[in-house]
């Protein structure tokens, strides 16, 4: 039990002396502030905190990738038509699809799909 005691005390003293070693050595730690901000596709985060969004332009980007989704899940489709009942599989994809429309229908009845109001 000792023993273990000792081990363990040793253990952080050589983490605590590594540590204090690594913060002394280590590169300036002051921080300039115009490094430490993000930089993204030449905004300059400096002259405008925030710029107009679309959330409009955002909704259409969803809708495309549910779309697109949804066509991954499509294309495997006929893969399995040699494979499996033909009932059954015309029945789950008549099933997709027509949720498929009924979301589309959806959308464009509440103007989802208009990129001007």
């Amino acid at each position: 039990m000792f023993f273990m005691i000792i081990s363990l005390m040793l253990i952080v003293l050589i983490s605590l002396i590594i540590m204090t070693l690594i913060s002394l050595i280590s590169k300036k730690t002051i921080s300039d502030l115009q490094k430490s901000t993000p930089f993204e596709c030449g905004f300059n985060p400096l002259t405008m905190k925030r710029l107009p969004f679309s959330i409009h332009f955002f909704l259409i980007a969803v809708i495309f990738l549910i779309f697109d989704i949804e066509i991954i899940i499509i294309l495997p489709m006929t893969l399995t038509l040699k494979t499996t009942m033909m009932y059954a599989w015309m029945m789950t994809s008549s099933l997709f699809i027509m949720i498929l429309i009924l979301g589309l229908y959806h959308e464009w009845k509440y103007g989802m799909l208009n990129w001007t109001k």
